[in-house]
């Protein structure tokens, strides 16, 4: 298995921002806030995207919405 193979499974910020329709600072904020869960792979964060599709379908955007995973 490569390492590109590995890589699908994960999204970056700048995907993750596209997909929930955000910018990619609020995406680093959220991770950062422990709101999204990610893993730092050098210098760039990357979210299982599994994990953004289940966080995407609860969040909502417009500010004082709390998203959750459970």
């Amino acid at each position: 298995m490569s390492k590109d193979d590995l890589l699908d499974n994960y999204a970056g910020v700048f995907e993750v921002s596209r997909r929930l329709n955000i910018h990619p600072e609020s995406v680093r904020r959220l991770i950062r806030q422990g709101k999204l869960p990610a893993i730092k792979f050098g210098n760039k964060w990357l979210v299982e995207k599994a994990m953004l599709e289940q966080y995407a379908s609860r969040y909502d955007p417009r500010p004082g919405n709390k998203a959750t995973l459970l």
